[in-house]
């Protein structure tokens, strides 16, 4: 275990002394959730989440990692619970699939569009994205992230059309 570390767990075990002496049962949950939850941020330790585990595990990713103030988010596409492409032909709905996917995963860490830093967006079809790209009006209500917008010839599976991946910063 690296020197600093040690210091930042040994900080933790001292905050949990405090709590176990300080306060009555209730209370020490409360406050040792918040510890915990503060610590494990601080620890830079990665929190994982998945919005389709088999379908994750299958192709080997995981959709979403928190370290700290920094959430990185795997490009989101149009598939059903099966990981099949869904809507396929129809740009426009697969845009709305995609950031209604995004929006799970946000919701998942507390974030909104307005966390969002940089927003890429892959598309097989750039023209068709340039008609739609005014939804992301409703989308982005405060500010727009950084970004790119990249026409590519495939996606991973045919019949997607686009994926777009986030970087989001949530401050504590």
């Amino acid at each position: 275990m690296k020197r600093t570390s040690f210091l930042k767990f040994k900080i933790f075990a001292i905050l949990l002394s405090i709590i176990s002496v300080r306060f009555n049962q209730p209370q020490k949950e409360k406050v040792t959730e918040k510890v915990v939850e503060i610590v494990k941020v601080k620890l830079d330790v990665p929190e994982y989440f998945q919005l389709r585990p088999e379908i994750e595990k299958a192709y080997g990713y995981s959709h979403a990692i928190r370290i700290g103030n920094d959430i990185k988010i795997s490009g989101a596409v149009s598939m059903d619970v099966e990981g099949n492409p869904t809507v396929v032909g129809n740009l426009e709905q697969q845009m709305i699939n995609c950031y209604e996917d995004l929006d799970k995963i946000l919701k998942h860490y507390g974030c909104t569009f307005d966390d969002v830093i940089v927003e890429n967006v892959f598309t097989t079809n750039m023209p068709k994205f340039l008609e739609a790209s005014a939804y992301r009006n409703e989308i982005y209500t405060k500010q727009f992230p950084t970004g790119s917008w990249l026409g590519v010839k495939e996606l991973a599976l045919p019949g997607l059309m686009i994926e777009i991946e986030l970087e989001v910063f949530k401050a504590d």
